[in-house]
């Protein structure tokens, strides 16, 4: 980088990279893992499921959190020749250094399916959300100390991952503001608008047409909607192994 500067990546972006992926195969590994009654039966296979989904969900968000505190405490502020990274950028190359590990998952948890019937890849989803999880806690701490977590993008490995590794020595810190991502990683919200006229307004102020809604009265997804929805798709799928039983 020109004048000293390097490139900066979020790391809630990093962190978040895999949670859509992973949820999604696991989605589908779980509904074709359905099918098939397995060496177990379809009940206890999701049962069994549903008991890994919560188990990973939980390994996946809540280890390391004093690493990412110590990291974030000791945060400098970027520097003007640093590059701030798209997120586009940052999620594209966390997805192409694990397209190899997201197969294989995906693989592993269909062929799995033969033996406990749509546990494998609700184990992929448990994953998936803990990623989210992770995520939306940090988010949650960009918002309290009013700045975004930055890594610097030569300290992540080779696959564009582990944001808080051992080669990691200090996070660097912008304003909310910077860069194009809200806290927590997720796209930055779009904000509402009643007509054309204040849609044509915002887009004006904000300068980014992806931030505005195209429609009036737009809404984004929220964090409980979400969830909710996620533990619907397990509820739905028990009731199936139950009424097939």
């Amino acid at each position: 980088m020109a004048r000293g500067g390097h490139g900066l990546a979020r790391v809630a972006v990093v962190v978040r990279a895999g949670a859509a992926p992973l949820w999604w195969l696991g989605v589908v590994a779980a509904g074709v893992g359905a099918a098939p009654e397995g060496l177990t039966g379809r009940r206890i296979g999701v049962l069994a499921g549903a008991a890994l989904f919560v188990v990973a969900a939980a390994a996946t968000a809540l280890p390391r959190r004093k690493r990412y505190t110590a990291l974030a405490r000791g945060a400098a502020r970027a520097g003007k020749h640093d590059i701030l990274q798209d997120r586009a950028v940052t999620v594209r190359a966390w997805r192409r250094g694990h397209r190899w590990w997201l197969l294989l998952a995906f693989a592993a948890a269909l062929g799995s399916a033969f033996a406990l019937p749509a546990a494998g890849g609700l184990l992929l989803a448990g994953i998936g959300t803990g990623l989210w999880l992770k995520a939306a806690w940090l988010g949650r701490r960009e918002r309290a100390g009013d700045a975004l977590l930055w890594v610097r993008v030569d300290w992540l490995d080779g696959r564009g991952g582990r944001p808080a590794g051992r080669p990691v020595k200090a996070f660097r810190s912008t304003g909310v503001a910077a860069g194009d991502a809200a806290p927590g990683g997720s796209p930055p919200a779009a904000p509402r608008c009643r007509s054309r006229e204040g849609c044509a307004s915002a887009l004006r102020r904000d300068g980014s047409p992806h931030r505005v809604a195209a429609a009036a009265g737009a809404h984004t997804s929220s964090s409980p909607s979400i969830l909710l929805s996620w533990w619907r798709a397990i509820a739905r799928l028990a009731r199936l192994a139950s009424s097939t039983r």
